[in-house]
């Protein structure tokens, strides 16, 4: 496999289509701006679905991979090493924020075990069916994957994204439940953006004390110096310092754009997994978007890098797919206003240029005050 053939397989949103809902936006009733960043979501919507005018967002979907990375083992992060399917259980039993809140929006979730580090038979079957292998490497001193479980994940990821198109999902809500894997998405982005490992390296979603901060830096510096010699090769680099999970994820990612299938990204592991995808198919960000900024210092560089302005920022940093979810009635909301309000019409016209009439004259009898 090489991921850089995603390159010819990619397109960008329809560019005809978003110039025709442009053109719409300035016939609506509601004044061009008026709006602000919903009118822009809007034609971006219509050119990812190639319809004028939008059609509402129905069916979206919240996919969470999972997966335990060994490099938790060094003290990394505020939950233990192989505690993921503890998060998983959670999310399942509705405990989660993103269980709240999905279920709050009548949205499903899907959640994917590509490389959790416990016993299949603790969690339901179609969650632990894809399973790559169990935990992911210490990425600090070894491979997070061998080159054959790399392809087998980014291929696992391409699957779950054909099933969700195939099944007719019309935006993907991504996220990720795993234990040690911001420091592995730290390591992509610096490696990707060539920075220090200082510059990345953020919190996690339960947050770390300065100890713990200060041995997940050297981590990320460690597994840099194992990551450089491979970033010529995405497979070769997701298999070094990636996991299952976070090579899951980019193929899911590639996927959906190739399906054009419209993603809003979480945090940072998505954030660094968009980054890889976008080393191999520069035109794949064209159908993300950033849900949130969560404060990560590594997701900023690389939302920056790929030129993707989050839609909230309101301090979620929990994860699990959580402030992408936020995200999505704006998204919602911006589909609606763009299908939904009607087009002037000669009388809306007609009112229009009363108005500037008005307004014209009111400014003409000011300055005669004033000359006065």
């Amino acid at each position: 496999m090489n991921l850089d053939d995603f390159s010819d397989l990619i397109e960008r949103p329809d560019g005809g289509v978003r110039r025709d809902a442009e053109e719409r936006r300035e016939r609506l009733t509601v004044p061009p701006g008026s709006l602000g960043r919903l009118d822009e979501l809007g034609e971006w919507l219509s050119a990812a679905q190639a319809s004028v005018p939008v059609r509402a967002i129905e069916r979206p979907r919240v996919v969470l991979f999972a997966g335990d990375h060994g490099v938790a083992e060094l003290g990394v992060s505020a939950r233990p090493a192989g505690g993921a399917h503890e998060l998983v259980r959670g999310v399942i039993e509705g405990t989660r924020a993103v269980s709240v809140l999905a279920r709050r929006l009548g949205i499903p979730v899907r959640i994917v075990d590509a490389g959790l580090d416990c016993d299949p038979g603790l969690l339901p079957d179609e969650v632990v069916r894809h399973r790559v292998r169990r935990g992911s490497g210490r990425i600090d001193v070894e491979d997070a994957l061998t080159a054959e479980e790399a392809e087998e994940a980014v291929r696992l990821g391409m699957a779950i994204a054909d099933e969700e198109a195939d099944s007719g999902t019309d935006l993907v809500v991504l996220g990720d439940l795993s234990v040690g894997g911001t420091t592995s998405a730290a390591t992509l982005i610096a490696a990707l953006c060539g920075t220090d490992a200082s510059v990345v390296t953020g919190r996690g979603g339960s947050p770390i004390d300065d100890l713990a901060w200060m041995r997940k830096c050297a981590a990320v510096r460690d597994s840099l110096r194992r990551a450089r010699p491979v970033l010529g090769d995405q497979l070769e680099l997701l298999a070094a310092v990636g996991g299952a999970d976070l090579a899951a994820t980019t193929g899911f990612l590639l996927q959906c754009a190739v399906r054009r299938t419209p993603v809003i990204l979480d945090g940072v592991v998505s954030a660094a997994c968009a980054l890889v995808a976008q080393r191999a198919a520069f035109r794949a960000p064209d159908w993300w978007l950033a849900g949130q900024t969560s404060g990560e210092p590594g997701q900023a560089k690389a939302l920056d890098r790929m030129a993707l302005n989050p839609l909230l920022d309101h301090g979620v940093t929990v994860g699990e797919g959580t402030g992408a979810l936020l995200a999505l009635p704006l998204v919602q909301a911006a589909a609606a206003l763009a299908a939904e309000l009607p087009e002037r019409t000669d009388r809306h016209r007609q009112a229009d240029r009363d108005d500037q009439a008005d307004r014209t004259g009111a400014t003409e009898v000011a300055e005669e005050q004033e000359t006065d």
